[in-house]
């Protein structure tokens, strides 16, 4: 069964990103960690477009995938076609998968040049928008939201392919009856965000933004937490978080007064040790940090919560609250760990950019915290990831030393099957679940859940805490790597 994966809790678009510093041939792997960053870039996107549901396009990279999901919706006469699988099984969770388009979108416009310079700047846009429009279908009627596609209680009674699966595709809404504030927040700042994106195209930028400002307003008006995707994605840090970041998005997307003043009056703000699909806190904080901003009436001060996440997260400061492995990997808990892993190297580097840009440190207390110590443990995360790890083993599918074989993943462990082929349910668990062997077909790119807090890892598609793999890991992972790739190990950028 899949694992259980939950959380704890007017000034210009300053997302402007360094020119790169290029040294060599990009394709080389790079020479302090000796790992090929390039590489591990290409494949971690290409995991994206395994989980894609709807019908695939001619340039599909994923050759055992096919269709799915082609009547989705179907049940209330309404097209939800598309969308992303967010991690091992067959349901589309709304919460997670806006989450992974906003973090695509803040990867696009903050990596933009070293994506470019990769390569990957079109796959990374052609991932955000299969993902917006989805949810652009979700979000087409006023004031009503489709926020889950698959009954995963029903789906967890068969493993079976998505392109063979049975269960019902059983439709989950929000409405003003039934409000959802995390998930249409969430949503708005997935439209914000991907605006900015896409504003060679103006039609549907515009498209965007228009649906981010009436989610946004949905969200504020009807303040609720929707529990319906318990047990899997429950909001534990309740939804002051996602308004906060959907408002931060909107003001970044639009520079309009009314979020501006939302921000600084209205929202609520808070220090936390952890950034993910359900605590977002250090998100807007990072992106709030140069302008001058605060909350809570002037109480709050972003650049100093952006700072707390630093000193929470790094073993050498005296407010360190974060476990770091034998090993030196971050560890909050089992369940997708390494979803911290890769938002903090993320926050890292984008916070050190900002911070050369702005000429400033981190101040923990009185001890202040260069810049580039941000980026030297952001690397060190990814590297832990790759393979400079106790085991020398790597935990992205198909990357490196010893990667892993059995991902906690329906598609790649079961074989392909015939269009309409009618799976055994009671049986399948037998046949494709429970047998120890490689999967049949490679997952690349997809990074697990990683080790337990002793570096610790059974390559066992059952051990599903730790070998499955989810969107957001991903989405998150891949402007570090793209840092690393162009700029070099030591995250060197040039302003």
């Amino acid at each position: 069964m899949r694992a259980l994966k939950h959380g704890t809790m007017r000034a210009h678009v300053a997302l402007a990103l360094a020119a790169l510093v290029l040294t060599g041939d990009a394709l080389q792997p790079a020479l302090a960690g000796g790992f090929n960053y390039k590489d591990a870039l290409t494949k971690t996107i290409i995991f994206l477009e395994a989980q894609r549901s709807g019908k695939l396009p001619p340039n599909n990279r994923v050759k055992w995938r096919g269709d799915s999901g082609l009547e989705d919706g179907k049940l209330a006469n309404v097209d939800l076609t598309g969308g992303y699988y967010d991690a091992g099984d067959n349901v589309k969770y709304g919460l997670p998968l806006a989450f992974t388009v906003t973090t695509l979108a803040w990867t696009a416009l903050a990596f933009k040049p070293e994506l470019r310079s990769a390569k990957e700047l079109d796959h990374v846009y052609e991932a955000i928008r299969w993902g917006t429009d989805y949810l652009l279908k979700c979000a087409a009627r006023k004031k009503k939201l489709w926020v889950q596609v698959g009954d995963p209680n029903l789906d967890h009674q068969c493993w079976v392919r998505p392109e063979n699966m049975k269960a019902p595709r059983t439709l989950y809404e929000i409405d003003e009856k039934t409000p959802g504030t995390e998930i249409a927040a969430e949503t708005a700042a997935a439209f914000a965000a991907s605006s900015m994106v896409f504003r060679h195209d103006k039609a549907y930028s515009r498209a965007l933004l228009n649906k981010a400002k009436l989610l946004f307003l949905f969200a504020k008006s009807h303040q609720g937490s929707y529990d319906g995707e318990c047990p899997f994605y429950c909001s534990y840090s309740g939804f002051n978080d996602e308004l906060l970041w959907a408002a931060t998005w909107l003001y970044l997307a639009t520079k309009r007064q009314v979020y501006a003043d939302f921000i600084t009056h209205e929202a609520i703000s808070s220090s936390v040790a952890e950034f993910s699909w359900d605590l977002k806190f250090p998100g807007a904080q990072v992106l709030l940090a140069e302008f001058n901003m605060t909350s809570g009436g002037g109480a709050q001060n972003f650049k100093t919560q952006a700072d707390n996440f630093v000193c929470a997260v790094l073993p050498d400061t005296a407010f360190h609250q974060v476990y770091i492995t034998p090993g030196g990997v971050i560890h909050l808990r089992d369940g997708a760990n390494t979803q911290y892993v890769t938002s903090t190297a993320f926050l890292f580097v984008v916070y050190s950019d900002l911070l050369l840009r702005t000429g400033q440190d981190v101040m923990c207390g009185n001890q202040p915290i260069r810049p580039e110590r941000l980026r030297e443990f952001a690397r060190q995360q990814m590297d832990y990831l790759l393979g400079a790890n106790p085991r020398s083993s790597s935990y992205v599918v198909g990357f490196g030393a010893n990667s892993p074989t059995q991902p906690h993943h329906r598609g790649a462990s079961t074989p392909v099957l015939p269009p309409g082929y009618d799976v055994n349910c009671g049986l399948s668990f037998g046949e494709w679940f429970a047998p120890d062997r490689p999967n049949p077909n490679e997952l690349t790119g997809a990074i697990m859940g990683g080790p337990d807090k002793d570096d610790k890892f059974v390559d066992k598609r059952a051990n599903s805490s730790y070998t499955e793999p989810c969107t957001y890991i991903n989405s998150l992972a891949i402007g570090p790597l793209a840092a690393l790739a162009e700029r070099g190990p030591k995250l060197v950028a040039t302003h």
